[in-house]
């Protein structure tokens, strides 16, 4: 009797587990191909490249660029003197005006400022060298003496005052190192050996200091060329002592000569990228073509090799987008991360308050890792959208899911995770089951944070509107 007990248990428990998986049902989306916007990667757009007339800044005030595939950010780069041309009065609306225009469409903003310019007069504010501050006189420019006492207590005290404006600011999203070398690139080979000046580590190293010391929430970048423009390789003192200090690096020198010198320090990126979005900035597209540099090939190149999250638009934008287009939508597919479901299985029955399992496979086909992170949510909704039940897993965060190297496809993070709609609880007062009625509800996918509220754009069709895709229906029984 005991063992025919056992055999039928097992048979039972064999017919309702081929109940269950008969009534499984699975999803394999198909990844749409497009652009996505998302936090800490996509296209920079340079509305000031230095000279305030390049080149986003031609635009018409109402145009923001809304058909350049993957545009997430408007750069602005510009002198000094432009944004403090008399001791203590800022001209703050020379960035905030084009930056309220990106930021009013769901955009960043990124920021440079320069002490040197080889097209102006100066970069750095005049009042600073009437102040006493030396300089050197280059050709037609001035450049100042970088570890002069007066030149770097104006240099501290303009950051503190930006560092109050957009330090922490939500919708800033990262802050390059300037005011050291030509254009605020780190480089000073123009003028160092005209006059046999050497600002080495230390220079250097007061500069980050300074931008360190005011910046503590937002992330700061340095270029490439303040270990040198061409010099390759791994390991330079200041870049490390940079990414001690928690700041990434760009590369300024994409595409500026032909291969083979197409760039140099996609080597130096690998101590970056892991932790920290790496930003490229391509040469001015036009000069690069007449240089016969520019190659469509090499810069999703680079964009691979530097795992690189942001890219610039350095030239008029819809010149550079309508010669360009078949690489960009290419780019726009590996540029930063891009997080994919690769298949979902889920029962099409499921009882209130008792388990289920929902088994999910996630992976990143982007270069990058996905620095804010977040986590997978499966959300049902009842057939006029509201919103029945929020199930986060949280044991996995996508920021940890593995990035593949160039023409590598990143391995998948299998998921197999019980959830339970509207689990009871008990109290000396009884049981309390929440309100859920039993019938058919469909079920939506997102990332994002840990209470359910997506973050990221997927690459699906079914969009709610609010960052939750249409992943098929299940039906909740009593």
């Amino acid at each position: 009797m005991k063992a025919t007990h056992t055999l039928l248990s097992l048979t039972c428990a064999w017919l309702m587990a081929s109940a269950t998986m008969a009534q499984e049902q699975t999803l394999a989306p198909t990844d749409h191909g497009r652009a996505l916007v998302n936090p800490d990667m996509g296209w920079t757009m340079h509305f000031y490249s230095n000279v305030p007339t390049n080149y986003g800044s031609q635009l018409e005030p109402e145009d923001v660029l809304d058909d350049f595939p993957g545009l997430s950010t408007v750069y602005l780069r510009l002198p000094w003197a432009f944004i403090e041309p008399e001791k203590g009065q800022f001209n703050w609306e020379w960035l905030d005006t084009p930056a309220q225009r990106w930021i009013s469409v769901g955009k960043k903003v990124a920021l440079r400022i320069t002490a040197t310019e080889n097209w102006t007069l100066s970069g750095t504010p005049e009042w600073v060298f009437q102040a006493g501050a030396r300089y050197h006189e280059v050709d037609h420019y001035k450049e100042p003496e970088y570890d002069d006492g007066i030149f770097l207590s104006a240099v501290e005290h303009f950051v503190s005052e930006m560092a109050r404006r957009y330090d922490g600011n939500p919708n800033v999203a990262f802050i390059d190192i300037g005011h050291f070398g030509m254009w605020g690139e780190g480089h000073t080979e123009v003028t160092t050996p005209r006059h046999h000046i050497s600002w080495g580590f230390e220079t250097q190293k007061r500069i980050i200091d300074i931008y360190c010391k005011y910046f503590k929430h937002t992330q700061l970048v340095i270029s490439d060329d303040f270990a040198g423009h061409d010099r390759p390789g791994l390991h330079f003192p200041i870049i490390d002592y940079a990414l001690s200090r928690g700041v990434s690096l760009r590369d300024d020198s994409i595409l500026v000569q032909p291969a083979p010198r197409s760039w140099f320090h996609s080597e130096m990126a690998s101590l970056f990228w892991p932790t920290m979005p790496v930003v490229l900035e391509h040469e001015h597209y036009g000069g690069s073509v007449q240089r016969g540099a520019w190659d469509k090939e090499l810069l999703l190149r680079a964009v691979e090799e530097y795992h690189a999250s942001y890219l610039s638009i350095h030239w008029w934008p819809r010149i550079e987008l309508d010669e360009n287009r078949d690489i960009i939508d290419r780019i726009n597919r590996r540029m930063g991360y891009r997080i994919q479901l690769s298949e979902v299985r889920w029962p099409q029955t499921v009882r209130k308050g008792q388990p289920f399992r929902l088994c999910a496979s996630w992976r990143n086909a982007g270069v990058a890792p996905c620095y804010p992170g977040g986590h997978p949510c499966f959300t049902l909704k009842n057939e006029k959208g509201g919103i029945v039940s929020v199930l986060v897993d949280a044991g996995l965060d996508v920021r940890n899911l593995p990035v593949a190297g160039p023409e590598e496809t990143a391995p998948a993070c299998e998921r197999d995770t019980s959830f339970i709609v509207a689990r009871p609880m008990e109290n000396s007062f009884g049981t309390f089951t929440r309100s859920c009625k039993p019938g058919r509800y469909q079920i939506y996918f997102s990332v994002g944070t840990l209470d359910g509220t997506p973050t990221l754009q997927l690459p699906y069709e079914g969009d709610d509107g609010q960052k939750r895709y249409l992943m098929g229906g299940i039906t909740l029984t009593e």
